[in-house]
């Protein structure tokens, strides 16, 4: 069994998929888009098995990029969630066959509340594409599985078409990275663009020593704050900095009389600064630029942290 053509295989087949489906996408995903861009209220996305789970990715693409959406499970809908649905949402179903039984039981009620509706499904012409406003086909065809059952061929193209409305609802919303920002505050461009200086600088434990330190006692210091740095001040003033390198190449220069010398012997005069209020972005762009990982922040000259990458 050759296992890599196998592998090949399926990637060939899916991406035939993929190219079927792009020749079909026609003017009812620009009507779908422009519908979820007029509605006042969600994108709730429906979908059961493997189709629920490609709609799960969908809904959280479209929350994290300014499209109010959510999932709901078809069974879960059927007894009572449909009381989370309003007139104004639009509600995107999703079922390949178009025949799905635990979708197709809340089109009465989808019709009754006067809810638009996007479906998603491989057959245009079954029961869930006739019954909606829109349906975008993403008719593959074949399955990447050999039996021509577990679905494969037609979740890719599921959750491509997905990822096309997510791009094409940015685009026409205009939305920036900053907006992207502050739907994850909790990632790195998060901590980027939203972030201050003075949010996310060390504070405790400063590794701090004055030019008279011996070096003895700047190795313990700066070992036991595992910042890779010692900050050298005179006068509650920044003075200078011992790195890690500087520290080596001391030792280096001077051998075991190392430790016959001061900080002041040891130490670079100056150091990378910046202002707590400064921004992150600033911040990791001025790190970038200078080649460091790290940077002393002081207000008017007074040492307050560290900064790290």
């Amino acid at each position: 069994m050759d296992l890599k053509s196998i592998a090949r295989e399926v990637i060939n087949t899916e991406i035939k998929g993929l190219e079927h489906v792009a020749e079909n996408v026609d003017d009812n995903f620009v009507d779908a888009v422009n519908e979820i861009l007029s509605t006042n209220g969600r994108v709730i996305i429906c979908g059961m098995g493997k189709s629920g789970i490609i709609g799960k990715k969908i809904a959280a693409s479209f929350a994290s990029t300014g499209t109010p959406s959510f999932f709901m499970h078809p069974g879960e809908a059927f007894h009572g969630d449909l009381g989370m649905v309003t007139p104004d949402d639009v509600f995107v179903a999703i079922s390949y066959s178009g025949e799905t039984d635990e979708v197709l039981k809340l089109l009465p009620f989808l019709r009754n509340n006067g809810n638009k509706i996007i479906s998603i499904t491989g057959k245009p012409h079954s029961t869930l594409s006739q019954s909606s406003n829109f349906n975008l086909n993403v008719a593959v065809p074949k399955e990447a599985c050999p039996l021509q059952l577990a679905p494969t061929s037609s979740t890719t193209a599921t959750l491509v078409l997905g990822d096309a409305l997510t791009v094409a609802l940015m685009e026409s919303r205009e939305f920036k990275e900053e907006g992207f920002a502050k739907f994850h505050p909790g990632g790195s461009l998060g901590r980027k663009l939203l972030s201050k200086v003075s949010d996310e600088m060390i504070t405790e434990n400063l590794p701090v020593v004055s030019k008279a330190t011996t070096a003895s006692d700047l190795i313990q210091i700066m070992t036991s704050s595992m910042q890779g740095l010692a900050i050298v001040c005179e006068s509650n003033q920044l003075f200078g900095v011992v790195t890690d390198g500087d520290l080596r190449r001391a030792m280096k220069n001077f051998g075991s009389a190392v430790f016959n010398k001061t900080t002041a012997d040891i130490c670079s005069i100056g150091a990378k600064t910046i202002s707590p209020e400064s921004s992150m972005e600033f911040a990791f762009d001025l790190m970038t630029e200078l080649s460091v990982n790290s940077l002393i922040v002081t207000d008017n000259n007074a040492v307050v942290g560290i900064l790290k990458k």
